[in-house]
């Protein structure tokens, strides 16, 4: 049984009554049948058949469908794009609403009169709804004049509710803060002129053209000159050139002894005050002594000018700045300090940093080095004996070189040059090269400041590396190794054999010449004439045996390199006995 709360009473227990005369209580059906399929409907009335209101559609959406046509569409309707949102501060910038007002202030103490009335200019801003009173200043009135209530949003009353511009108009009271204020007027739309300016002081010292915004209040013919702040220009965060007032454009004729430094200015003194037909883009204007030449002007200007004075000349004006001339950054010549890089450094940063590392690199190529055997070219004799150790670290491209001792050479061995990056002949700091992997081949030379090396031998993890990295070197390089380390492998082959040194058939020897013929290749410096011409000269009688130690001389003077491993099996295969080398058999090794 339904019940009903009594008319202005609230649905609780107690505040209901039964209708005595109802006696339908069912619901509505809501299901039913249709060719076989069932189907539903929302309920047209309540129980009983009273009437149902939350599935009724409202006045509003009974209009809206009345005004719509019915449209003949093809898959998914197409709705439109929604409009692009713009903040309130973006789309009410520097849109202000004025009103002339007034209000009424007793006067208790004076037997004159009993109030007076005060004027007052109430601005409202759209952009964040705020408000802001003044009272225009009179002079002489003897009454503490200018602003009552500073720029924010005014709370309307005890509720937590601020005045909207729907609660401004003509005629109307406004209390903020307990004083009343009789709106009478109002002004048309506002808006502020903008303008793009520069201001060219080249002419004094440290002068440059800076740029400024010009704006004009067409509330109160006010200007003010903003300034226009870049990041990193080294200026003071100042915004405002000149504060928002009226600019005097012409003054009365007046004594040079006019105290105008002390005094303010009135309208007695300024004949002629700027006004908006006084600015125009392609034009300067005077502003307190500065000249600023205005190039542009935004959309709302355009269309105030337009309107107002018929102007419809806006070409901007284009402004160059010139650029500053470029000074080239000269790089010193290298120092000897160091690696080039660090010289770089030095150019760019008052605090160098060190040059980054390939971590990556240092990793996968932890602990592989690879080992050259140098000799050193050199004109004296002594030092084209001494022999070196080259070490290449892989994991960060630097060289390495060690001496090792010989007993009563008469050089202290040990480390010659630490582990740095060597740079090729004519490297700059500005495009350093440095010796890799493929420049180290066998019977090439390389100079390491200002010395000049020969590499002779490497270790054979050098060419198992180079093979299993084939792709990474030239083939030139790798074929180096191959040649060089070819005979080698024969002559281990013939020392594992069998066959005796000594008494070598003619046959080995043969191969054997062949094979020293080829580790010699390299050696391009070799003139096989003047060493048989050398070696025919110190035979005198003609015997073709020398001394073993005149022999070795000989070999030194003519740089033949006889510390390998094929000239020295060479040399025992020729010998004569403990002293004595039958040199025919190895000239055969040279021939013309």
């Amino acid at each position: 049984m339904s019940s009903q709360p009594g008319p202005g009473l609230p649905f609780l227990p107690g505040c209901s009554f039964r209708d005595p005369m109802k006696t339908c209580f069912h619901r509505s059906q809501t299901l039913g049948y249709k060719n076989g399929y069932a189907f539903s409907w929302l309920p047209t009335v309540g129980s009983g058949g009273e009437r149902l209101y939350v599935n009724q559609l409202s006045q509003a959406e009974l209009d809206e469908l009345s005004s719509k046509r019915p449209t003949l569409t093809y898959g998914k309707v197409k709705r439109a794009p929604p409009s692009g949102f713009i903040p309130a501060h973006v789309a009410f910038d520097k849109k202000i609403l004025k009103f002339d007002a007034y209000f009424q202030e007793d006067v208790p103490l004076s037997p004159e009169e009993h109030y007076r009335i005060r004027q007052v200019c109430i601005y409202y801003y759209l952009e964040d709804d705020s408000m802001y009173v003044v009272e225009p200043v009179v002079q002489n009135s003897g009454i503490p004049q200018g602003k009552h209530i500073r720029r924010h949003r005014v709370p309307k009353n005890d509720h937590g509710e601020h005045y909207h511009w729907k609660d401004l108009n003509r005629g109307i009271n406004i209390t903020m803060y307990g004083r009343t204020y009789r709106i009478v007027d109002c002004d048309r739309f506002t808006q502020v002129l903008r303008f793009y300016a520069m201001w060219d002081d080249t002419n004094s010292i440290f002068g440059e053209n800076r740029p400024y915004i010009i704006h004009y209040y067409l509330a109160d013919d006010t200007v003010e000159v903003r300034e226009v702040h870049k990041q990193n220009d080294g200026r003071d965060p100042f915004p405002l050139l000149i504060r928002r007032q009226r600019l005097p454009k012409t003054f009365v004729d007046k004594k040079k002894t006019f105290p105008t430094c002390v005094m303010e200015i009135s309208d007695q003194e300024v004949l002629e005050w700027y006004t908006a037909k006084d600015f125009a883009v392609g034009k300067s204007t005077t502003l307190l002594g500065r000249n600023f030449f205005i190039y542009d002007c935004d959309e709302f200007t355009r269309n105030f000018y337009r309107d107002k004075f018929g102007i419809t000349d806006f070409q901007p004006v284009e402004i160059k700045k010139k650029p500053p001339e470029e000074v080239p950054q000269i790089i010193p010549p290298y120092n000897g300090f160091g690696i080039l890089e660090d010289t770089l450094q030095n150019c760019f940063s008052l605090l160098p940093k060190p040059p980054r590392k390939d971590v990556i690199k240092m990793l996968e190529n932890d602990n592989k080095v690879l080992r050259y055997q140098v000799a050193l070219e050199s004109p004296n004799p002594e030092d084209r004996k001494r022999r070196f150790i080259l070490s290449y670290f892989l994991s960060n491209d630097m060289i390495s070189i060690y001496e090792p001792p010989v007993r009563n050479s008469g050089i202290i061995g040990g480390k010659y040059l630490r582990k740095t990056r060597v740079a090729k002949p004519g490297s700059t700091t500005e495009n350093a090269t440095y010796y890799g992997p493929s420049d180290l081949t066998i019977g090439s030379t390389i100079e390491v400041f200002g010395h000049r090396f020969v590499i002779t031998d490497a270790d054979e993890y050098v060419l198992n590396y180079m093979e299993s990295n084939a792709e990474s070197f030239p083939a030139a390089t790798l074929q180096s190794l191959r040649d060089h380390f070819h005979p080698k492998q024969v002559v281990k082959e013939t020392d594992n054999s069998d066959i005796p040194k000594l008494g070598t058939s003619k046959k080995e020897l043969d191969e054997l010449i062949v094979c020293v013929q080829e580790e010699l290749k390299p050696h391009n410096h070799l003139n096989n004439k003047n060493i048989q011409e050398a070696f025919l000269q110190c035979d005198k009688d003609g015997s073709g045996i020398l001394d073993k130690a005149k022999f070795l001389s000989l070999c030194d003077s003519l740089s033949v390199p006889t510390n390998t491993t094929l000239l020295n099996k060479l040399i025992d295969q020729c010998s004569c006995g403990e002293n004595q080398i039958n040199y025919r058999d190895f000239l055969r090794a040279f021939p013309s």
